[in-house]
């Protein structure tokens, strides 16, 4: 009898997610876990919507969208069945050199649609942290092409994620995140967290200033790229401060070093826009996605090229790829996942369920271990003045209820199909644990 065999033969309850946690613990390294001491899993075994059950039965409203993935919800079936189908008809062919595959280019063409002015090809990856080496690559190589090989610097900002890859986890701006693990990919500035106190009205200066200062002393000629999150996910869920994103992209131009938007956690509605780059002006070179994309259905990423970028890298090689490129199963879901967030307008939603969620929140702003609660679209944040949330997570996951502690801040992204009475009780149970986190 295989271990499958005999996990399927275990009684539900509390017999099976017993059996099940003992595997885990003896079989598996998890993601950002303790290795050698594993904390007892949380075993799911089915979703719906904006709810996720465990194999005991317990249900939870998922505040996170597990990482901010599912915006159209869990339990989909016609993600289900554009999976099926696709993988009944062609299950996998690579896309290296001139081999292509339908829903591929189907999705390519709906992408552009959808994307902000510029946008001129898409080139597939499995996820944010291939998007982000697939990025950073591509301006180096553009700026070499162009006859400017001195130009490999990329610019990024503390306290932006942008992956876990060589270059990646490179560009990371979060220390503990890290730590180990060098000696990392070379050619990555640091600027400061574009976040400043709630309500200053000289923040974009600040922020713009140490720009053109850090361009300046480093030498435009040496500098390929800068790359940002339009809004910061991982650290914290902050908002740019007011015109800081049109100016940051005139500074750039003017020393013709490319944009890189992250947008792995921000397009496909979370923001409310199909791309946050549109609601802030940004106006990329490139867009980095992922996520939302196929509402985590299938790993699947996208990188969109813009007329600069291929201007520059025109006639150059690109030898640079994955396995699973412009997977035809994962472009068919991502075509059908798009079209739920357009036919159900969950766009929308987004800006007037996370105005809702923010509103709830705010009233949190009075302790004082709560130094700001911020939030655009399904983008909400709960930061303390200082130390670890991990307790306000577990408690809310006590009470049923799904949010994630990171750093100093408690953060939410709930799938844009929750109702309102699940995020009022969310609200309510948050509430709760940051008021008793005194």
């Amino acid at each position: 009898m295989t271990t499958g065999q005999q996990i399927t033969q275990v009684r539900s309850g509390p017999e099976r997610a017993r059996e099940l946690a003992e595997l885990d613990a003896r079989t598996l390294v998890h993601p950002h876990s303790v290795i050698g001491a594993p904390a007892e899993a949380l075993v799911l075994d089915r979703g719906e919507g904006a709810v996720v059950w465990d194999v005991e039965g317990r249900s939870y409203i998922d505040g996170t969208c597990g990482l901010w993935q599912c915006p159209v919800g869990h339990g989909r079936r016609e993600l289900a069945d554009a999976a099926a189908g696709q993988i009944a008809k062609l299950e996998f062919y690579s896309s290296f050199g001139d081999y292509s595959n339908e829903p591929s280019i189907r999705l390519a063409e709906r992408l552009l649609e959808l994307a902000p002015a510029g946008m001129r090809r898409v080139f597939f990856t499995n996820g944010g942290s291939e998007g982000t080496e697939t990025a950073i690559k591509l301006a180096r190589l553009a700026q070499h092409n162009a006859g400017r090989p001195e130009r490999t610097i990329v610019l990024a900002r503390t306290g932006g994620y942008h992956g876990m890859g060589g270059g990646s986890l490179a560009a990371t701006g979060i220390d503990r995140l890290r730590a180990g693990f060098g000696p990392l990919v070379p050619g990555i500035e640091f600027l400061g967290k574009p976040h400043m106190p709630p309500g200053d009205p000289d923040a974009a200066d600040r922020l713009v200033a140490e720009l053109e200062e850090r361009i300046e002393r480093i030498g435009p000629e040496r500098i390929a790229a800068f790359i940002g999150e339009p809004v910061l996910g991982v650290g914290g869920m902050v908002p740019p401060p007011d015109g800081y994103w049109p100016r940051v992209r005139d500074v750039l131009r003017r020393h013709g070093i490319l944009l890189i938007a992250d947008e792995i956690v921000t397009a496909f509605g979370r923001t409310g826009h199909w791309f946050a780059s549109e609601r802030y002006g940004i106006e990329p070179d490139m867009i980095v996605t992922a996520k939302g994309l196929s509402s985590g259905y299938i790993p699947m990423g996208a990188v969109l090229l813009g007329d600069r970028v291929l201007d520059l890298a025109g006639g150059a090689p690109f030898l640079h790829g994955f396995t699973y490129n412009g997977h035809p199963v994962g472009a068919a879901v991502a075509l059908a996942n798009l079209e739920i967030l357009r036919r159900e307008g969950l766009l929308e939603r987004a800006e007037r369920l996370g105005g809702r969620l923010l509103d709830a929140l705010r009233p949190l702003e009075r302790l004082d271990h709560v130094l700001e609660v911020r939030g655009v679209g399904m983008m909400l944040g709960v930061e303390f003045t200082d130390g670890d949330t991990s307790g306000v997570q577990a408690g809310c996951r006590a009470e049923g209820v799904i949010v994630r502690a990171s750093g100093s801040s408690i953060v939410l992204s709930p799938p844009l199909v929750i109702s309102e009475e699940q995020l009022d009780t969310l609200a309510r149970v948050l509430t709760a644990q940051v008021e008793a986190a005194r």
